[in-house]
Parts: C-alpha cells; sequence; structure tokens
C-alpha cells in the first residue's frame, strides 16, 4: 500500500483543519501547516480539478470519523502520559494505557485503509508511483536518523 503516506498526510492535513475544519485542540498554526501541506502534496502530484473534488468530497465523508478517532487518540495518549507520570504507577498500569493507544491507533489504521481505498483509485499510476517514492524517501531519512542517534550514544 504504497499510497498510506499520502492518505495519512491528507487525514491528518484534514485532521488539523485542511478542508476547513479542525480538532478541538488543533490550533491555527497547525491548521496553516495543514493546509500549506495538503495545497504542496496535491501540486507536485499535479491533480487535476476533477481529481482534487474527489479526493476533497473522500475526505469530507469520513470527516466525522477521523475527527473522533483523532480526539479518541489524543486521550490516550494522554492517559498514557499521566499513567508513566502516576506517583503509584505500575508496570501494569502503564501497559494497560498503553494497550489503550494501540487500540485507538489499530481503529484509525481500518480509517486509513478506507481512505486509501477511496482516495488511490482517484490518482494515476504516475502520482501513486511519486507518492511510493516520497514514502521511500522519508523511510531513508527516518533510517538515517535513527542510524545517527545509535552512532551518538555509541561515542
Amino acid at each position: 500500500m504504497k499510497t498510506r503516506t499520502l492518505i495519512w498526510t491528507l487525514a491528518a492535513a484534514l485532521a488539523v483543519g485542511a478542508l476547513g475544519f479542525g480538532v478541538a485542540q488543533a490550533n491555527e498554526t497547525a491548521r496553516g501547516r495543514g493546509r500549506e501541506l495538503l495545497r504542496r502534496a496535491a501540486e507536485k502530484l499535479a491533480l487535476t480539478a476533477e481529481q482534487r473534488a474527489a479526493i476533497k468530497d473522500a475526505l469530507v465523508a469520513e470527516k466525522d470519523a477521523l475527527k473522533d478517532l483523532l480526539i479518541r487518540l489524543h486521550d490516550a495518549r494522554k492517559g498514557l502520559r499521566e499513567a508513566i507520570r502516576a506517583q503509584d504507577a505500575t508496570e501494569a498500569s502503564v501497559r494497560a494505557a498503553a494497550a489503550r493507544v494501540a487500540a485507538v491507533e489499530a481503529d484509525l489504521a481500518v480509517a486509513r485503509l478506507k481512505l486509501h481505498q477511496r482516495i488511490s483509485p482517484i490518482l494515476t499510476a504516475e502520482q501513486r508511483e511519486q507518492v511510493a517514492k516520497w514514502e521511500a524517501r522519508l523511510d531513508e531519512r527516518i533510517a538515517r536518523a535513527l542510524a545517527r542517534i545509535g552512532e551518538r550514544r555509541a561515542q
């Protein structure tokens, strides 16, 4: 599923207000970044007006579900931080809080799958290949960053 990064980017952009709504906790700066990210991706992919409209329709159709999931994810991650910092924290309490995060992330992965299934057919083969290249470059950058962390720790 090579277009998952685009779909995640589009979903994240949507969540921070790229299409005119935002998660309650999102601020104006994040919304602006989301809109800019979406605009640049559409520009680099040379999306047609029809493609943009179809993608927007797909995202709008899922906006309530995405908003709910992102709020739940934020709440679960906040709960995990609180569990870790609690005076009476135990391995069991932290594992339970982490399991709640994992459950929401699994639900979010299913939502991303649904978006992928709706958006991928809208893109041309060339556009899907471009997204695959972006993903590969991102994976390479992350791998290099992780390697640098290991190198610094070894010194």
